[in-house]
């Protein structure tokens, strides 16, 4: 048995729901970024239990067929951009394609239904995010950086993180530094 679970998007998230099933004592067999592959099937009683404890911090059971598929596409993507280098090499239709079972344009036009946007869109603000976070960080250039989330150039990522943010990377990197308390200080 599966269980689809909305908003889930790191591993923090992974172990705050493997943390959830083990206190319930419910048997599982995997826990993946917006899914429980359960061991077995559950009483209403420990679905309802199960479904509180994942509200409590954030997440929220997926019944709807076409919302699971909508947060399976999504989870697909923070994977692809957030957690894999190797991942943005891979064409990203042909992938969501291959991993979900299902036409390209069927998944698009689902999204796009659903979300009231593209997965294009969702794949640029993904992105811009992990743009963000590798600012921060400050270990990479932004040439760097451009390169490694599959972008034709350093201008072509300024802009768009312009598009997206309103300031440019250097800005928010200024920003960004201001806001940052060295870990010594702590």
């Amino acid at each position: 048995m599966k269980v689809y679970i909305k908003n889930m998007v790191c591993q923090r998230c992974i172990m705050a729901v493997e943390n959830i099933l083990n206190d319930l004592e419910i048997d599982y067999k995997n826990v993946a970024l917006g899914e429980i592959e359960l061991s077995s099937e559950l009483s209403d009683a420990n679905l309802m239990k199960l479904s509180n404890q994942l509200q409590s911090i954030g997440f929220e059971m997926i019944d709807d067929k076409k919302q699971q598929l909508i947060e399976r596409i999504k989870n697909h993507i923070i994977q692809f951009i957030h957690h894999d280098k190797e991942m943005l090499k891979v064409n990203l239709s042909s992938f969501l394609s291959k991993e979900l079972g299902y036409e390209y344009n069927y998944l698009s036009n689902l999204f796009s239904e659903v979300e009231g946007t593209t997965i294009e869109k969702y794949v640029i603000l993904q992105k811009i995010e992990k743009v963000k976070e590798l600012i921060v960080y400050d270990e990479l250039s932004l040439k760097e950086i451009a390169n490694q989330l599959g972008y034709s150039s350093v201008a072509y990522l300024s802009n768009q993180f312009k598009k997206v943010t309103g300031l440019t990377p250097s800005h928010f990197k200024t920003i960004g530094q201001q806001k940052r308390v060295p870990l010594d200080f702590l």
